[in-house]
C-alpha cells in the first residue's frame, strides 16, 4: 500500500492456540464498556474494552505475556502495552478513525491479533481517492502488522453487519514512548 506497510499472517496461531486464547480472554478479562461524548451527549463504546500495561493498565498476564512474545519475535519489535476489543456480536463495530498520537507525539507499528469470529477490516487513504479501500478478513488467530506511517495516512474501521456472527476479540499491541521502540536483537 502506498504510504505505509502492512503485513497479514492470516494463521498466526494455529487453531488449539487460539481456541484457548479466546476461551482464557472471554472469560477472564476484565472487560468494560467506556463511554464517549458524540454530538454533545455521552454515549456507551459498541464494543467492550481491557487495557494493560502502561501507567493506568491492569498488570499484564501470564497469558498476554505468551501472546505479546511470539507478536515480538516476528514482528522483531517489542511493545508495551495492549488493548483488548470484544465485539460481542454484528453490532459491534468501530467506526471510520486513524489511532491517536501516542505521548511521544510519534506514530509506531500496531501489531493487531484476532481470536474467536472473522469481521472485515477495512482501509482507506485519507486524501488518495485513486487508492481503492482494502478489506481484510481478520480470521481466528491471525496477526496484522500496521507501518508507522498507517495512522498519518489512512483510516480504518470494523463496520457493523447483520450477518450472525460470534463474538472477535482483538488485541492491539502498542509502543507508547519511542524509547520503549525497541527492535528485538536475533
Amino acid at each position: 500500500m502506498p504510504d505505509t506497510e502492512l503485513r497479514l499472517w492470516q494463521h498466526f496461531f494455529d487453531k488449539a492456540a487460539s481456541d484457548h486464547y479466546y476461551k482464557t480472554l472471554l472469560s477472564d478479562s476484565p472487560w468494560q464498556q467506556r463511554m464517549r461524548k458524540m454530538y454533545d451527549k455521552m454515549v456507551p463504546d459498541p464494543r467492550l474494552t481491557a487495557y494493560y500495561g502502561g501507567e493506568n493498565g491492569h498488570t499484564w498476564t501470564p497469558m498476554l505475556l505468551e501472546i505479546k512474545a511470539a507478536v515480538e519475535k516476528i514482528t522483531e519489535i517489542t511493545f508495551d502495552r495492549v488493548l483488548l476489543n470484544l465485539y460481542r456480536d454484528g453490532k459491534d463495530s468501530v467506526a471510520w478513525h486513524s489511532d491517536n498520537l501516542p505521548a511521544d507525539e510519534k506514530h509506531h507499528h500496531i501489531a493487531s491479533v484476532t481470536f474467536g469470529d472473522t469481521r472485515i477490516f477495512k482501509v482507506r487513504h485519507k486524501t488518495r481517492k485513486d487508492i481503492q479501500q482494502v478489506d481484510i478478513p481478520l480470521t481466528h488467530g491471525s496477526l496484522l502488522l500496521m507501518g508507522e506511517t498507517m495512522q498519518a495516512f489512512y483510516e480504518h474501521h470494523i463496520p457493523k453487519t447483520a450477518r450472525a456472527v460470534a463474538p472477535r476479540i482483538n488485541l492491539t499491541f502498542r509502543i507508547s514512548e519511542s524509547q520503549k521502540s525497541i527492535y528485538v536483537v536475533k
